[in-house]
């Protein structure tokens, strides 16, 4: 209990009494100083749990808020108007679409007229495409009402109207007979039969033509083997899914010699993208049927004939990014998975981190924060990102040289403004809340998200490479596994070939139907590399196929 102070004429006159009362009164001051650090202590402690308490509401809220916006919410990550005119950023933004290059100007859409405020698309139906034949069906006026309702005179043709409509055809099947003449001798010991060309897989009724049909509308259309079964039923074949499964395998052989020859092709340019999803196989030795296993992508090659390979593998360890790219050097993309630091160190490769990614943590940030309007730190990451990506759009059709200009004029200002703006915003938020892992990844991966910088042919994202992998990832959805290592490897190399007929703008099933014809006569290096997807073109292949 405190005592009340003793006044002056109170204290007694003794000595001893007066050390007694000081003595006291230091006891007493020293169980003060001890009750008020214990205090402070119990306060510190509370103010700690309050805060703990106050990040994890806050990061469960996230979470909420976050899969409510993954159900219900767009998926798009692009800022509405009024998003990015925040921050007072206008003056700047008018200043980078000013000093834009004349080579760098927006672009345009021959469907589009431009009007004073802004562009509007032209309303009603396109034409049909030139290419596909037409037939002429004529309607004429009865000769009985060529006559004129006012003075009854013949009517004199003056024009016609003319409307289109698209016809479709279903699929027809057709057996091609292969009729090989016998000739021999009357001696009776001479008998000669004319030779069957070479195909795809011998001793099958697998035509070139069926073949690509069904590799593209599994491989490209994500059509499942048990549902073509049941179309080609429809249609009055009965061909069983094994059949077609074990079709599917010997077509993924046959084209291996193609695919080691892109291989080569891919490792000998210096910028590689990579990327990889999970697969299951149902038959591996010493797995389960439930395992993860997985396809890793690659995607590069010379910018006017690209490359893109799918491989097969049931880890996902930094190993296998090591055999994949035993031999390259230069330039790895990818997002930030730490996969690939081993072979970046033990390479000496240079890494380009994925612009995308980061853009997509602060999008997800935004969507955590629900229905609350303040504009935060996470708009304001967004906001920045998507000003790279409009330098981006400006420069996207100019050569690398004017590219690495324009990024230098434009985008480097933007990242030196997040650098600062990052350093400071760290601190002050939590990192386990959606905003601060945001603001950690692009932390952590900022020397490779600036990389691209450094040179006009990198790209500031992987996107090339993501939106390659995504055919197997629609696909997956529908046959859902591969039954064997086999199979997942010959659908690896579909794939391949497929993503890269495309890459190089060919038309996939007029590419396979020649590829399947050719191929099997080829009898040199040569010859294969002929067959490239990047060595032909559509004209030739639909003169081929005539």
């Amino acid at each position: 209990m405190q005592c009340m102070p003793i006044a002056l004429h109170q204290l007694p006159d003794d000595v001893d009494a007066l050390k007694s009362l000081l003595a006291d009164q230091l006891v007493r001051n020293e169980q003060l100083q001890a009750d008020k650090h214990a205090v402070n202590q119990k306060n510190e402690r509370l103010t700690t749990e309050n805060q703990h308490y106050k990040i994890q509401v806050l990061t469960l809220t996230e979470q909420l808020n976050l899969a409510l916006a993954r159900r219900y919410a767009a998926s798009s990550e692009k800022l509405s108007p009024d998003q990015i005119g925040l921050f007072d950023e206008a003056e700047h933004d008018s200043d980078v679409a000013s000093d834009t290059d004349a080579d760098a100007s927006v672009e345009t859409d021959d469907d589009e007229i431009t009007v004073a405020a802004h562009k509007r698309k032209k309303r009603g139906r396109k034409p049909l495409p030139d290419h596909l034949p037409r037939i002429d069906v004529i309607h004429e006026i009865p000769e009985s009402a060529r006559r004129c309702d006012h003075d009854g005179r013949l009517l004199t043709e003056i024009g016609e109207v003319i409307s289109e409509q698209l016809d479709i055809i279903p699929a027809k099947i057709r057996v091609i007979r292969h009729i090989r003449r016998k000739y021999a001798c009357d001696c009776g010991y001479c008998i000669k039969t004319a030779p069957l060309p070479a195909q795809p897989i011998p001793k099958s009724m697998a035509s070139p033509g069926l073949l690509a049909h069904i590799t593209v509308s599994k491989y490209q259309d994500a059509l499942p083997l048990y549902r073509q079964e049941t179309i080609l039923q429809r249609i009055g074949v009965d061909i069983p899914r094994a059949t077609l499964a074990n079709w599917m395998i010997q077509a993924g052989h046959l084209i291996q010699p193609l695919i080691n020859l892109l291989h080569d092709q891919l490792m000998s340019y210096d910028i590689l993208q990579m990327d990889e999803t999970t697969v299951q196989v149902l038959k591996e030795s010493g797995r389960k049927a439930q395992s993860k296993s997985y396809l890793w992508l690659q995607r590069g090659g010379p910018p006017e004939h690209p490359v893109v390979l799918y491989h097969y593998d049931p880890g996902r360890g930094a190993g296998v990014a090591k055999r994949l790219l035993e031999g390259f050097t230069g330039y790895l993309q990818t997002d930030g998975y730490d996969g690939y630091n081993a072979v970046v160190a033990s390479n000496n490769l240079i890494h380009v981190g994925c612009m995308a990614h980061a853009r997509r943590r602060f999008h997800d940030a935004v969507k955590a924060q629900g229905k609350n309007k303040q504009r935060g730190k996470a708009h304001r990451g967004l906001t920045l990102i998507q000003k790279l990506y409009r330098v981006e759009k400006q420069a996207r059709k100019l050569t690398p040289e004017k590219r690495y200009q324009h990024r230098q004029c434009h985008a480097k200002p933007v990242l030196d403004e997040m650098r600062i703006w990052l350093d400071q915003s760290l601190p002050q938020v939590p990192p386990t809340s959606a905003t601060g892992k945001a603001l950690h990844y692009v932390h952590n991966e900022w020397d490779k998200l600036i990389r691209y910088l450094d040179d006009g042919r990198l790209e500031i994202d992987n996107n090339a490479a993501e939106n390659a992998i995504r055919p197997f990832v629609i696909g997956r959805k529908n046959w859902l596994f591969s039954d064997s290592v086999s199979g997942v490897k010959a659908s690896a190399n579909l794939y391949s070939l497929i993503e890269t007929t495309k890459a190089n703008g060919l038309e996939p099933y007029a590419y396979l139907r020649y590829l399947f014809t050719e191929l099997p006569k080829a009898d040199s290096v040569e010859d294969i590399e002929a067959l490239l997807p990047g060595n032909l073109d559509n004209h030739q292949l639909k003169i081929e196929q005539a």
